[in-house]
């Protein structure tokens, strides 16, 4: 028997000791292994991974440049709340929300505040306690009961708020969205708002489908409701997606700092920031609306500073990622990418109406975003499930999931067009998806008789 090589550097690849075997799952394995054997295992198990650029179901962006990649290994070590050993990222954080807090008109930009966060839901997190604690401290101030506090939203708002009130203690209030009421536009609002209403979220965005809700309209309609009742109630906008898009794509539209019933806006600088996961941020108009009990000053890791986060440690190579895009893209490179990004969207969108079964429930023009539904005629066939299996299996990762609430009856798919997704791609989307709707079609479509087969076969 021939001797066994003793020099795993000279082993061949996958002979090697410990690529023989599977790897220990549940327990942790009782010798080291080389790093080039554990390299290999991982990265051949996530081959079975779908594809990232492929995956058209998911906001969070997939693709940066080289540059920016070379800055974030140079980076990655790097913990955001160590500010005395890292003050320039530091300064760095502070820059960024300064100029996010200008591009959504801030009437004081200089004076605003805000921190950056793990991902957009710590920013709505953060939104949602300010709110709650203003308005406990505007109660407490006329001796009225804290007890009993709720929050509206659309029936369409994303699961963070959902957390945010079991999680805190807070009321959701569900408006529901309707054929005539697609999101949440100020109907019937007063039927909602009482003295325990610590606010509104308004989403510039919506997950489900991605169309605006009209912050607008919103505020008019508390306007409304407040020179009745005298229920003064904010607003905080969940631009998860959208508060990266407007300022370049809808500048006119006012959703912003413009309307001084907007007290806060918070953004997913891994969504249409076109940052890789994970990063946030949230900004209040002015300093005074973030109640001063929820800053902690602390004194740790050489330094004493101050805190708003739900989080502690976490990374601080995004926001050098984020402060580079800033620098890199400007105002007309940020609206180019998205403006492309809008252009598939738009692209996509048309190419799936014309394709027969489906009805567009909006095409794009908000957030590149945009759901369909089967028409009512096409459901006895198949459904948008089975479409969603056979794209599948091409690679394309593409939801098929119920409408919320009073609309649950409906099924929609989605599709999110991020940096990266290039025309040329969408074309090959196209064709995919014309391939498979014949398909399911045909699959669908009744047997000939026996009659007719044999009067074919004569």
């Amino acid at each position: 028997m021939p001797k066994k090589r003793e020099h795993i550097s000279v082993n061949p690849l996958y002979a090697r000791p410990d690529e023989d075997t599977a790897a220990s799952r549940y327990v942790m394995r009782q010798d080291p292994m080389t790093p080039e054997t554990a390299y290999q295992l991982v990265h051949d198990e996530t081959m079975l991974d779908g594809n990232a650029r492929l995956n058209l179901a998911t906001f969070v962006g997939t693709w940066m440049d080289d540059q920016a990649e070379r800055l974030y290994a140079e980076s990655y070590d790097k913990n955001m709340i160590d500010k005395d050993e890292y003050p320039q990222t530091a300064a760095i954080e502070d820059n960024c929300w300064h100029i996010l807090a200008n591009l959504w008109n801030s009437p004081d930009a200089a004076n605003s505040i805000g921190t950056s966060t793990v991902g957009s839901s710590e920013a709505c997190m953060l939104g949602g306690l300010a709110l709650k604690r203003r308005w406990q401290l505007a109660r407490r101030a006329e001796g009225k009961s804290t007890e009993k506090p709720n929050l509206i939203m659309s029936s369409a708002v994303q699961v963070c708020w959902e957390k945010f009130c079991n999680y805190w203690d807070v009321e959701p209030r569900y408006v529901p969205i309707s054929e005539e009421h697609q999101t949440l536009d100020g109907h019937d609002l007063a039927s909602y708002v009482d003295e325990n209403t610590i606010g509104v979220v308004g989403v510039l965005g919506v997950t489900y489908t991605g169309m605006y809700e009209p912050i607008e309209k919103i505020s008019k309609a508390l306007d409304k409701i407040e020179k009745a009742t005298g229920f003064n109630v904010p607003i905080h906008v969940d631009g998860a997606s959208g508060a990266m898009i407007a300022p370049f794509l809808q500048p006119d539209l006012v959703w912003d700092f413009r309307l001084p019933r907007v007290h806060s806006i918070s953004t997913s600088a891994h969504k249409y920031g076109l940052v890789y996961p994970g990063l946030g941020w949230v900004i209040w108009r002015s300093a005074d609306l973030l109640p001063k009990e929820l800053i902690f000053d602390v004194t740790y890791l050489g330094g004493s500073m101050p805190t708003f986060a739900l989080n502690f440690s976490r990374p601080a190579a995004q926001v050098l990622l984020q402060f580079y895009l800033f620098l890199r893209l400007g105002r007309e490179g940020f609206r180019q990418v998205q403006q492309t990004s809008q252009d598939v969207a738009v692209h996509l969108s048309s190419g799936i109406a014309a394709m027969g079964p489906f009805e567009l429930w909006n095409d794009g023009t908000d957030i590149p975003v945009f759901a369909w539904r089967l028409k009512k005629q096409h459901k006895a066939k198949w459904d948008l499930y089975d479409l969603s299996d056979r794209l599948k299996m091409q690679g394309w990762l593409v939801p098929a999931y119920p409408m919320p609430d009073d609309l649950s009856s409906i099924t929609v798919q989605r599709i999110v067009v991020r940096n990266g997704l290039s025309m040329d791609l969408a074309d090959r989307f196209l064709a995919d998806m014309s391939a498979d709707v014949e398909y399911l079609d045909r699959l669908a479509a009744p047997m000939p008789s026996q009659h007719k087969s044999k009067a074919f076969a004569h």
